[in-house]
């Protein structure tokens, strides 16, 4: 046996080491991943807020003083164009909260008020067929009742579902503290990224070259360039067909004299950044929102969001998306199935994007070995 396979074997056998380590202590390391991804969320929250405002920055700095040669203004550019960026970001954000939230609040309040009115409809309505049935009467006048003792069960009832609510409000309390705090240092971290993009890509091809031979390098910065070419157009593109069908189903509603046309109008375009299920969510909103004012709007409005989202399918997505990413509807559809099941609404947004990357490295690799 010479040298070459006695190396081969040890290398096999090092390998069926490790993975029979793997499984024995899975456990242990997932949980040593978990708290290492709970540890870090805050610098991914950073590393996508960069990669989105990254978008805007490109375009952004294509308009500060382009041939300009004063170098006080070319210094100040990465940094003016990145707090640009942010307001922005900041500025859409607040438009479409502006736009939703206190028309969503005023229907919830009607909703609210029109329930003592039921109420008190049913509680007449009882008492009137009461008083049709004497024997009910006489039933309830002569039944033995501890009313006492039922009191004291409604009010511990009432105590514990308080407690819950107070742990629930807690709760939820910490979990928005959590999420700003994340929010605020993936922010500040986004700021440093975009402010040495240039430098870290520097890095990067440097390491690249020192420790990767040219042919996985090659490989490796081609993936890079391919992923961010496709979620690049992914983003784009979902923005602008968001854009497109909320200002349509807005237009819409007012032609047709729907209520809160332009409210409605936000949270559809808003939700449709999330691929094929989002129209299903703007629309259930929406629906409800025309539901607290006119029942029999509500079913109009509906029949008019499905042909809205025939038209936009069929003929604005593939313009403006699919065309963009090169992916099949099948595929888009079978993407936000495994990425919903997998990661849930996060997995909906990197799902189609992922799967076209694939989609374009199987395209390139067949064509590559068939000309081969």
């Amino acid at each position: 046996m010479g040298k070459k396979q006695i190396g081969t074997y040890c290398v096999i056998g090092l390998i069926a080491a490790a993975v029979c380590l793997f499984l024995k202590n899975a456990d242990r390391i997932a949980s040593v991943f978990s708290l290492a991804f709970s540890a870090a969320a805050p610098l991914l929250v950073g590393c996508v807020i960069a990669y989105v405002l990254n978008i805007l920055l490109k375009r952004i700095e294509r308009f500060w003083f382009p041939g300009t040669k004063r170098r006080f203004l070319i210094k100040l550019r990465r940094p003016v164009c990145i707090l640009l960026s942010f307001l922005a970001l900041v500025l859409i954000m607040a438009g479409v909260v502006y736009l939703v939230v206190p028309e969503l609040v005023s229907s919830i309040r009607l909703v609210t008020d029109e329930i003592p009115p039921v109420i008190e409809e049913i509680r007449l309505w009882a008492i009137a067929h009461l008083e049709e049935m004497p024997e009910i009467q006489t039933y309830l006048e002569n039944a033995d009742i501890d009313w006492k003792n039922m009191m004291e069960k409604a009010v511990n009832i009432l105590l514990t579902g308080a407690g819950g609510i107070f742990n629930s409000v807690v709760l939820v309390f910490s979990k928005v503290i959590g999420t700003a705090a994340r929010f605020m240092i993936g922010s500040i971290f986004a700021v440093y990224l975009l402010s040495s993009k240039e430098k870290l890509a520097s890095q990067g091809d440097r390491i690249m070259r020192a420790y990767l031979p040219d042919r996985v390098r090659n490989t490796v910065c081609y993936a890079l360039k391919t992923l961010h070419e496709v979620f690049t157009s992914f983003i784009v593109g979902q923005c602008m067909e968001a854009v497109i069908i909320g200002t349509l189903c807005a237009l819409g509603m007012t032609l047709l004299r729907f209520p809160y046309a332009v409210m409605t109008g936000a949270v559809v375009g808003v939700t449709a950044l999330i691929p094929v299920v989002g129209a299903y969510i703007g629309a259930a909103v929406g629906a409800f929102m025309v539901f607290t004012v006119n029942p029999i709007q509500a079913v109009g409005f509906i029949i008019f969001l499905v042909l809205l989202q025939q038209l936009e399918g069929n003929l604005i997505y593939p313009r403006v998306v699919g065309s963009s990413i090169g992916l099949p509807g099948m595929w888009v559809l079978a993407a936000v199935t495994i990425g919903g099941g997998v990661l849930g609404v996060g997995g909906m947004l990197l799902g189609v994007p992922l799967a076209a990357a694939a989609y374009r490295f199987l395209g390139d690799g067949v064509q590559k070995r068939l000309r081969s």
